[in-house]
């Protein structure tokens, strides 16, 4: 599947943190259950890539993709554990290169219009604005769509429910990354049926 398809598969991409491992497949089935496919694993605990070799057995229909990929050898332990993509905050010419041959579907990070470019002239046309908020948010999604019509972007980074909407109804935004669909709280709590309800209403943006 290619990244185009796979960002427009949900309006919102949830930004996940797994502590522990167990919470990794009711979590995500409670978030595909509330008609969020998109999901982001982030490398930023021990136990990530062991939740997404569980999630993509247990829960097929998501979308698994790995985050935080900040090293060339992150792309090569993505695929291993049958990561569906993959995603970074930044990207260095290295991380670039190795993107393009690791043939791992590729979301780099980029902050200014310098980063677009560099990763437009790389081959890649869907990127993530990431901080968005502190980049300039939807005034800065705007700026970037006249010189780069032909690129995409999934901003993540002090995106809320609140203020989803408003970057979901710019033309060169596919969807948007936010960690609010799984609170740590309820997830620590194991309450799936109030992160399912966040989803629901996460599913809906796209429509309003």
């Amino acid at each position: 599947m290619q990244l185009s398809q796979i960002l427009r598969a949900s309006p919102v991409m949830p930004v996940i943190v797994i502590n522990d491992p167990s919470h990794a497949v009711p979590l995500v089935r409670a978030l595909v259950d509330g008609g969020i496919r998109l999901i982001e694993i982030t490398l930023r605990t021990p136990h990530a890539l062991a939740a997404v070799r569980a999630v993509r057995r247990d829960v097929p229909e998501a979308l698994t993709g790995v985050g935080t990929i900040t090293r060339v050898e992150d792309f090569d332990a993505a695929l291993e554990a049958g990561a569906l993509f993959g995603v970074s905050p930044g990207a260095t010419p290295e991380l670039l290169s190795a993107a393009a041959r690791s043939g791992l579907p590729f979301l780099p990070g980029v902050m200014t219009p310098s980063d677009v470019m560099s990763a437009r002239q790389a081959g890649f046309r869907a990127l993530k604005l990431f901080p968005a908020r502190q980049a300039g948010g939807v005034e800065m999604l705007k700026a970037l769509a006249g010189p780069f019509p032909d690129v995409s972007f999934c901003p993540t980074g002090g995106i809320s429910a609140a203020s989803a909407a408003e970057y979901l109804a710019l033309d060169n935004v596919a969807c948007v990354g936010g960690s609010w669909l799984a609170p740590m709280a309820l997830v620590e709590k194991g309450d799936w049926a109030a992160i399912r309800d966040i989803a629901r209403q996460a599913a809906g943006l796209r429509a309003q």
